[in-house]
């Protein structure tokens, strides 16, 4: 579990996250991840693995209902990004292409086999940067309401977060990004419950422990200039050759955010995929409507399970 002195003034949350922790030592930080359910004997028999990757200004926490009703069957592997959750919180603002390649180490050093990628917002971009560089691991996609290409535009209230200064007071200073995205972030529901909302908040309680938030934000690419537009660049560039694994899409229809017209770029490059548009339903799907992507994802995994991987595994 996690240690006491990381804990919340607010800790109703905690009995919503009982979760072993795990931590991997890089020569960047240290990184915190759960690591859930059942474990095979043989690469040979390996027990499929969920790989879950979550975005901002969230953490491993996003997963817990996911975890809960997956791992009697699967391994639920849930890291939290350098900067993020209970990681360490380096005093430099990180790249895109850095939490691939933290991710990258994270899914070779624990050998991870027959992997089912499930990704949300920034997950989407770093989980796929990750596969595709890793693609004999990945066997299946999952993802709601992200994105992993270069953005068309960027909403005016994350334009206004990226402001040197302002902004920086704003989403690093007073976590008015975090918080509003407890609202936010939801269509079809109004508010989260108090435990539900503290969770969220509970690793970022300081200006230091806020600096990756304020980094995800100022990560958004506006142009070809900035280094991440090219690795997104890059990205898009070889989704196609993934269409041939299983991939389910269930996006939140009200996501002011990663709108539709995200949805309809994966679904250009995976013709194949199945979809569900859930027309009430805003940026956190799993928040906003549990009740229905919960099922989607269960019905979709136990569909797909016989699929064997396109490219044989290697350890």
């Amino acid at each position: 579990m996690i240690s006491a002195s990381s804990e919340s003034p607010s800790s109703d949350w905690r009995s919503l996250y009982p979760f072993e922790s795990h931590w991997l030592d890089l020569p960047c930080g240290r990184i915190h991840y759960v690591d859930e359910g059942p474990r095979s004997a043989t690469c040979e028999a390996a027990t499929p693995t969920l790989l879950l990757v979550h975005g901002n200004p969230t953490w491993s926490f996003h997963w817990r209902t996911l975890i809960h009703a997956l791992r009697p069957h699967y391994r639920c592997v849930a890291p939290d990004h350098l900067g993020c959750g209970w990681s360490d919180k380096p005093s430099r603002l990180l790249k895109l292409d850095d939490h691939i390649k933290n991710l990258l180490a994270l899914i070779d050093r624990l050998d991870l086999q027959n992997v089912t990628l499930v990704a949300q917002d920034w997950g989407g971009a770093i989980g796929l940067g990750a596969m595709l560089r890793a693609r004999q691991r990945l066997e299946r996609i999952v993802l709601t309401n992200t994105g992993a290409f270069p953005p068309e535009s960027i909403p005016r209230r994350i334009r206004v977060c990226r402001m040197p200064i302002v902004g920086r007071l704003a989403v690093q200073g007073a976590n008015l990004f975090s918080r509003a995205a407890l609202q936010m972030t939801l269509a079809r529901r109004r508010r989260l419950e108090p435990a539900v909302a503290a969770g969220y908040l509970a690793p970022y309680d300081s200006w230091n422990h806020r600096r990756a938030v304020y980094g995800f934000v100022r990560d958004i690419p506006a142009g070809p200039r900035h280094p991440t537009w090219q690795t997104l660049v890059n990205i898009e560039a070889e989704l196609p050759s993934l269409a041939d694994r299983p991939a389910l899409l269930v996006w939140g229809m009200r996501d002011w955010c990663f709108r539709p017209d995200c949805l309809e770029r994966f679904v250009a490059a995976w013709p194949q995929a199945e979809v569900h548009r859930l027309a009430d339903v805003g940026h956190w799907v799993l928040e906003d409507a549990p009740e229905d992507a919960l099922p989607l994802v269960e019905r979709f995994l136990a569909a797909t399970a016989s699929r064997q991987p396109a490219e044989p595994l290697s350890r």
